[in-house]
């Protein structure tokens, strides 16, 4: 192995950073502080062995110092080997030699036990230490707001967890380990070199200090294109998971041909970046392997000078004054393969964090990103019929004040001079202003774009308000705890989503402790009851990725049925049966029909038949309600409803 190699885990090149740059790392002391935490005693043995098997392979190195001095050399002048080489005489006697051997072999034996305990604990603290990120993640990502995910692509979380993640892993449990065995066997290197031979060491560290030179300066150049890197990396991954999501869009509009025109374009993004941080990476290490070799060379000639010609002058001596002999120099010259190679690694290893920073950096952004904020105290709780609390599920529910009062709860809802925008200087909603009495049914109608979905998002708190107020049987919803509010109101969406697994466990997705019969008897309220039999394992049929062996009104009346086991007090249908043909919505409004009475309920239809028997039609145009009334009293208007109900059966 030539001075200075330093193999490549990753397959990658490797470029410089300086101990400024680690320092700047923030994240990935973090990172560290993190390991040190979850895995303090661990971790502990695992330096004390790696420490043990760095200094235990410098056994070798200097008992080529023993075996050319103390042995070969003496042997060779001996009387009873000249006399072997005559023909008369004994052998030598290799006793001495055979027990130095065997301590040779023992103490090598003990770095090997210490290395392989070193990489077996290293695997537990990597791999723990990813998995606790990784849940960490995870858990932190189930409590961001909204927000987050509506500004950040899908694939480009999903990179978080597979390939930035992926460089954690790397760090941890290679490079970490890595970085702490080369300073061991530098610091144990460097003082056996010293003792060994003053001036030899002193023109070792004139070309450490060369190599590690080159190897910074050449970094710095490079060190920016692997944070482009990793960004483009999660643009590309983005793009790709868009890709296979919306395939079948791809190719009802013949859009094959510029999806990959797009990917193109940023796949040579992508090609860029990681080129342009290899380009001068990659010349790093053959520059760094000359640089060892010229110094082995030089060394061995001056070394071998100087031995030769027997010089004894003090600073041509060791540091115990030994002189600089034969068997000294060889000694030297293994040991100094030993010095460069760690000055090497730990330029490399360094580099390897800062590199590791990007993704770090990342994990950490999404670790650091604003958790929802949830400051509300009041709670839902069950009441039995005589209005006390009790624990299980009753079908009757109150607010519980954090003074212990209780307040049953009606499904009153009230939005007064609510303003709202979702990022600064957009506006959505202006001075909204309704009430939803107990039992009420309430209709949003309007083109897209008008601000339906976003109300019914804000009486949820996925999003808070700018101005006005919301109230829920009197209650601020900002008082009320959002697990509880959002248990009291049972959503169905637009857009389906279903889980891998079986039918039965999709809606039981709605509450999770129903039964199997209260989840078949959902079924039955919308009629999906039907088509789940004829599945092939009926309810116990499992799906695939998000339904995709149903069809999307299958997935809806799902849906649909997942809500109606949660059996909430308060609805919201976002175009619950926008999927569904006319005549299975018929049905399904007979079944929803039955779920809405006595709950107060927010539907939002583009399908002005399915709102007729509203209690109350809100009609909403650029965030504004502009007409308000029964479906009668509207058309009469012969306003925005009226245009928006006569159109309907115009187009119809």
């Amino acid at each position: 192995m030539p001075p200075g190699f330093q193999p490549k885990r990753d397959g990658g090149p490797r470029a410089g950073a300086t101990l400024k740059d680690l320092k700047n790392s923030k994240n990935v002391f973090r990172l560290f502080k993190l390991i040190f935490k979850e895995y303090k005693v661990n971790f502990i043995v695992v330096l004390i062995c790696i420490a043990v098997s760095s200094v235990t392979s410098l056994a070798s190195s200097l008992f080529t110092r023993t075996l050319i001095d103390d042995y070969i050399t003496p042997m060779l002048s001996s009387p009873a080997v000249s006399g072997l080489f005559s023909g008369v005489g004994i052998g030598p006697d290799y006793h001495p030699l055979a027990i130095a051997l065997f301590k040779l072999a023992a103490i090598i034996l003990v770095g090997i036990v210490a290395g392989y305990v070193s990489s077996l604990m290293m695997i537990k603290v990597g791999q723990g230490t990813m998995m606790k990120v990784r849940s960490n993640l995870f858990t932190h990502m189930e409590d961001l707001p909204l927000s987050y995910f509506d500004s950040h692509s899908h694939g480009d979380i999903m990179s978080v967890y597979t390939n930035d993640v992926d460089t954690l892993r790397q760090v941890v449990g290679n490079t970490l380990p890595e970085l702490f065995r080369s300073l061991v066997t530098l610091i144990a290197t460097f003082v056996s070199m010293i003792v060994l031979s003053l001036p030899l060491t002193l023109i070792s560290i004139v070309m450490a200090f060369l190599m590690y030179k080159v190897t910074t300066t050449l970094g710095k150049l490079s060190k920016k294109y692997f944070t482009e890197r990793q960004q483009n990396l999660g643009i590309v991954n983005g793009y790709i998971e868009e890709m296979v999501s919306g395939q079948k869009v791809v190719k009802v509009y013949c859009h094959e041909k510029e999806a990959v025109e797009g990917f193109e374009k940023i796949n040579e993004n992508l090609r860029s970046s990681v080129f342009n941080a290899n380009r001068i990476g990659n010349i790093i290490m053959p520059i760094n392997n000359n640089l060892g070799n010229f110094a082995y060379v030089f060394l061995a000639i001056v070394g071998a000078v100087i031995a030769l010609h027997g010089w004894t002058p003090w600073y041509l001596r060791g540091l115990d004054g030994s002189l600089l002999t034969i068997g000294t120099l060889v000694s030297f010259l293994t040991l100094q393969k030993n010095f460069t190679r760690p000055v090497s690694q730990i330029s490399n290893e360094i580099n390897s964090i800062v590199m590791a920073s990007a993704g770090t950096d990342r994990v950490y952004a999404m670790l650091d990103s604003p958790l929802e904020v949830d400051n509300g105290k009041v709670l839902l709780v069950n009441v039995s019929k005589e209005g006390l609390e009790v624990p299980e599920r009753t079908g009757s529910w109150a607010w519980k004040s954090p003074s212990g009062e209780l307040t049953p709860l009606k499904g009153e809802v009230s939005l007064k001079d609510v303003d709202f925008s979702y990022i600064a200087d957009k506006q959505v909603l202006y001075d909204i202003t309704l009430t939803a009495y107990p039992g009420q049914k309430i209709a949003f109608v309007g083109g897209t774009g008008a601000g339906k979905t976003t109300i019914t998002n804000l009486i949820n708190r996925f999003y808070s308000i700018q101005e006005g107020t919301i109230t829920y049987d009197g209650f601020n919803v900002s008082e009320i705890d959002k697990d509880s509010l959002r248990r009291s109101l049972g959503t169905v969406l637009q857009e389906t989503n279903l889980f891998s697994g079986t039918v039965l466990e999709n809606i039981r997705y709605g509450r999770l402790d129903a039964t199997d019969e209260e989840c078949r008897k959902a079924a039955r309220l919308v009629y999906a009851d039907s088509f789940i039999r004829r599945l092939p394992q009926g309810y116990n049929t499992v799906l695939s990725a998000d339904g995709g062996n149903l069809s999307q009104g299958e997935r809806q009346l799902l849906s649909i049925a997942r809500a109606a086991v949660a059996n909430p007090p308060v609805l919201i249908l976002d175009e619950a049966t926008s999927s569904i043909d006319t005549r299975t919505e018929k049905l399904i409004q007979k079944g929803m029909d039955s779920l809405m009475k006595g709950r107060t309920t927010f539907v939002i239809a583009h399908r002005l038949s399915t709102v007729q028997n509203a209690d109350y039609i809100m009609v909403l145009d650029h965030g504004r309600i502009i007409e308000r009334g029964k479906h009668e009293e509207l058309l009469d208007l012969r306003g925005k409803y009226y245009e928006l109900y006569t159109g309907n059966q115009i187009t119809s």
